[in-house]
């Protein structure tokens, strides 16, 4: 039986103009779209609870108790959804029962309740009926979704929390780095995203929050990503502080990206790149892949191409990897070529002006 969502207007929404004027140049994350979604959850982490009062309204802040578990344990966790405008005006999104099952194994680790994939996909699908004004039109926009669980409960005992809410707010959303050409990323010697055991699979802030010292710390050396390795495994590459990363080695027809360790996020982009490039008879390993074996590979030319990909950037090239006390440059024959054309395949497909032959697109309105 469907969930049936409550609906209350925002009776001061944002004007016409004022949605035009940020339409059209929306950035990434600045602006937020005029409702929101809240679903409640009350129960036992190990014997069960109840979703229940699912509520469209408008976009505002939140109250919450100074006790709240997530203020002190870190309980949370979100996820990152698009929304495309296809030609005919319906909106439309990519492969969200993806999103759904990672949200999903993301609540286990992070002793939070399981939310039903068909739930999930309705919170998206009633936050557009309201916001659908705000869905972008340009060249590679879309309506960011913003899906998150936080635990409410006022208790400061070390335990899952016995009350949750669940919210979706939305963003008309811009390229993520402004431009799909290269980007230089720094390479993070002193600082771990994620370690064995950790929540590196899951999508839970702290996991954020601990890659942006080393975020910043690129930002000083003018690169826009930081890049994390495994000194454990040989010095084993893992991925952006919010991407995964791909290796081209053109002259093999073939792409490599590490392999899922438990330290590693497992990105919706990732596998729907895997699988295009397998459909292009492409060789697809996921495996480890070691800095060294990165510096010699551009160097003797077998590396043609690296770039990163996520919801938000879908395929980012990357240029120079930039360290203390080395460099290793972009690679220079054919650079950009296969991550240009899966790029466009994907966009394409998200967009409905290529074949869906996967069937990855949900339509919402």
């Amino acid at each position: 039986m469907a969930t049936e969502f409550s609906h209350e207007a925002n009776q001061s929404p944002a004007t016409a103009e004022r949605r035009a004027e940020i339409l059209a140049n929306p950035g990434f994350g600045d602006y937020f779209s005029d409702h929101m979604v809240t679903i409640d959850w009350e129960g036992d982490y190990k014997t069960g609870g109840t979703w229940y009062d699912a509520r469209v309204h408008p976009y505002g802040p939140l109250t919450l108790d100074p006790a709240s578990a997530v203020f002190h344990y870190g309980q949370e966790i979100f996820e990152g959804v698009k929304g495309y405008r296809h030609a005919d005006g319906s909106v439309w999104t990519f492969r969200p029962e993806k999103n759904a099952e990672r949200f999903a194994r993301s609540a286990h680790r992070l002793s939070l309740p399981e939310m039903p994939a068909d739930l999930f996909i309705e919170s998206l699908r009633e936050l557009v009926k309201a916001d659908e004004a705000w869905v972008p039109t340009g060249d590679g926009e879309a309506f960011y979704f913003r899906p998150f669980m936080i635990a409410t409960e006022a208790y400061l005992g070390v335990r899952p929390a016995k009350h949750v809410q669940y919210h979706v707010i939305g963003s008309p959303a811009g390229n993520y780095f402004g431009t799909p050409e290269p980007v230089d990323i720094w390479l993070s010697t002193t600082y771990a995203r994620a370690g064995e055991g950790g929540t590196g699979a899951a999508k839970c802030g702290g996991n954020y929050a601990a890659s942006m010292i080393a975020q910043i710390e690129g930002e000083k050396h003018g690169c826009k990503q930081v890049i994390f390795k495994d000194p454990h495994r040989g010095d084993a590459i893992e991925e952006l502080g919010g991407m995964n990363v791909f290796f081209v080695f053109g002259k093999e027809n073939k792409i490599v990206t590490p392999e899922l360790t438990g330290t590693i996020l497992e990105g919706v982009t990732r596998s729907s790149l895997i699988q295009l490039a397998k459909d292009r008879g492409m060789t697809v390993e996921e495996r480890a892949i070691t800095l060294n074996e990165w510096r010699e590979g551009v160097a003797n030319g077998d590396i043609t191409e690296v770039f990163a990909c996520g919801t938000a950037a879908v395929v980012a090239p990357i240029g120079k990897l930039k360290a203390e006390d080395f460099e290793i440059p972009a690679p220079t024959e054919h650079f950009g070529e296969i991550s240009k054309s899966l790029r466009e395949e994907l966009v394409g497909i998200q967009l409905g002006t290529v074949e869906d032959r996967h069937g990855w697109m949900t339509r919402l309105i």
